[in-house]
């Protein structure tokens, strides 16, 4: 049969999990829109850049089965997309990128968007394709999401040049997609080490990153029969419920909240999972990881990268932690639900550190004050999207996540600008899920016009832009050693102006007094399927555990003659002006 490589690459895609697709049509990829717009399953979104298409899709593939797919032209629209790839790759997401090419056919050299795509994607893709003829068209793209969710997930990118999209070729049939889903099963030998290192611990401790994040069941159950605390990475915020009795916080050496640091305390057997012991959860390398470390990741390359592990498992989280629950309970271990003392004093130890969050008033909206107020009106499946900034750890330490894949974020590549375009594709995934985003001023301002696509596509998201005028993160980093703010110091912004650019409506918070009030009105106005801004004039001036803990970290870590002369000269300019 004769077919176009545009209807076959549409005949792919509609038989895997991809419900929408993401990017701006352009001359290398015109037949592929019009052969999408035909389409009964999919839907194509245009967005404002393709930045934002990335971050779009990044956030369907995190809250949702399916996978977020991107469909762009060559060369200027994969590098606009590069920061939300990127954003995929190191944060292990799944992701389909399907990019335009030249015409090949035509002889000509100097075309326009002709460079090596195929180079360029090599190191921020699980894998790279460049399909040669109509033939390898559905099975490339079979192949890429096959790639795209083993192992541990990420990108992969499949160029389809011009003259296989628009022109007719033949094939021979038209496959349909079968996957086995094998996932890799935990060694039983492996197992039995790590429960015999967990039985025999005095002060377990369970450390969850966004592997476990399909694990909270067995993960709770774990933790109740080793009656150990739990504390998760920032990306793996939602993988444990925040109103069990043993959850503790994001992290658990200094930079975390004091739950966390004191349920951890004297810790002698650690079992982490799906994390790799990255920079932020660990506080810039800051904690105090036992010689009893049970590492298990589906990724084998993670192990022993920065704390070496006594046991490590390279297993599908799920495999492992129902092995180890079985193992467990098969030796007679059975959960404690009774409010022993360490249940008693994680719960102390937050109220302790609500109540210090409380009482830090001026005259602008206390974070904890509006942390409170957000999480009691909303449901609770909704999805809070939060961008990279300071907001980030206000959120992390103060925002009670209470189901799994229900707050995201950018983590590993840290890349600001997500929650905007995040929030709009997660929307897309959970239509009938209420959506709010949190996004500091400087990340905002990066995407905000993607807010058009969520106006018109009558998506009620609600972004509540924590506005105080600086980059409040690197701000902060900056007064101690530096005691001045270089170019962290944003321009006047009006946010109102945004809204009425984009067809949302603008809401503005100004203090205490007016928070539960404003809230309710931008989640009524988003239940009437419109966007809406929140301009929150909020209080950055309480420091973060997270931001205290990681400058003390890395300041100890420095030479003592840089040390001196970081603190001298800060302490210089305090005294100089």
């Amino acid at each position: 049969m004769m077919k176009t490589g545009a209807q076959l690459a549409v005949h792919a895609l509609e038989q895997l999990p991809v419900t929408h697709t993401f990017g701006i049509p352009g001359v290398h990829v015109t037949e592929l829109y019009d052969e999408l717009h035909k389409s009964h399953k999919i839907s194509p979104i245009l967005v404002t850049h393709e930045c934002g298409a990335a971050f779009m899709a990044d956030a369907v593939s995190r809250t949702s089965a399916g996978i977020g797919t991107l469909v762009i032209v060559p060369a200027a629209g994969v590098t606009h997309a590069l920061s939300g790839i990127g954003e995929a790759f190191l944060d292990g997401i799944p992701m389909l990128i399907i990019a335009g090419g030249v015409n090949r056919s035509s002889g000509r050299a100097y075309q326009l968007h002709q460079w090596d795509q195929q180079r360029l994607m090599e190191n921020v893709t699980k894998r790279s394709f460049l399909v040669t003829s109509h033939r390898e068209v559905v099975p490339t793209l079979f192949e890429a999401y096959r790639l795209a969710v083993a192992g541990e997930p990420g990108p992969v990118f499949v160029e389809i040049p011009y003259e296989v999209q628009i022109f007719r070729g033949e094939v021979a049939e038209l496959p349909t997609f079968s996957d086995d889903g094998q996932v890799p099963q935990a060694d039983p030998g492996l197992v039995r080490q790590a429960v015999e290192m967990l039985r025999r611990a005095q002060r377990p401790g369970l450390f969850l990153g966004w592997g476990a994040r399909d694990c909270t069941g067995l993960a709770t159950r774990l933790a109740e029969l080793l009656e150990a605390p739990v504390a998760t990475t920032l990306q793996g915020l939602s993988v444990f419920p925040a109103d069990h009795p043993l959850h503790t916080g994001m992290g658990f050496g200094r930079h975390s909240v004091p739950a966390a640091e004191n349920a951890f305390a004297g810790c002698d057997c650690l079992l982490a999972v799906g994390t790799r012991f990255s920079e932020i959860p660990t506080g810039s390398y800051g904690v105090e990881v036992p010689a009893d470390l049970v590492h298990i990741d589906i990724n084998p390359e993670v192990f022993d990268q920065n704390y070496p592990a006594a046991v490590a498992i390279a297993a599908d989280a799920g495999s492992a932690l129902s092995a180890l629950v079985a193992a467990l309970e098969s030796d007679g271990l059975r959960p404690n639900s009774e409010v022993g003392p360490l249940r008693q004093q994680i719960a102390a130890d937050k109220a302790g550190y609500q109540q210090e969050w409380r009482e830090h008033l001026n005259e602008r909206v206390n974070p904890a004050l509006f942390f409170a107020a957000l999480r009691s009106q909303l449901d609770d499946d909704a999805i809070t999207v939060v961008d990279d900034g300071n907001h980030t750890y206000l959120a992390a330490e103060l925002f009670p996540v209470l189901r799994s894949r229900h707050l995201i974020c950018p983590t590993d590549f840290n890349c600001m600008g997500y929650a905007v375009p995040a929030a709009i594709g997660a929307k897309l995934a959970n239509p009938h899920n209420q959506v709010v985003g949190i996004v500091g001023d400087g990340g905002f301002l990066m995407t905000c016009m993607e807010i058009l696509t969520a106006a018109t596509e009558n998506l009620g998201v609600v972004y509540f832009v924590f506005h105080d005028g600086e980059l409040s993160q690197i701000a902060q980093g900056q007064e101690i050693p530096y005691n001045r703010k270089t170019c962290t110091v944003l321009g006047r912004i009006g946010l109102d102006g945004v809204a009425l650019a984009t067809g949302a409506a603008y809401l503005k918070l100004d203090d205490n007094g007016q928070i539960d009030a404003v809230i309710a009105a931008a989640l009524a106005a988003a239940a009437g399927k419109q966007p809406v801004i929140v301009d929150v004039r909020i209080d950055y001036s309480k420091r973060t555990r997270f931001t205290r803990g990681v400058v003390k970290t890395v300041l100890k870590r420095f030479p003592l003659g840089d040390k001196v002369r970081f603190v001298g000269r800060a302490m210089l300019r305090k005294l100089t002006g």
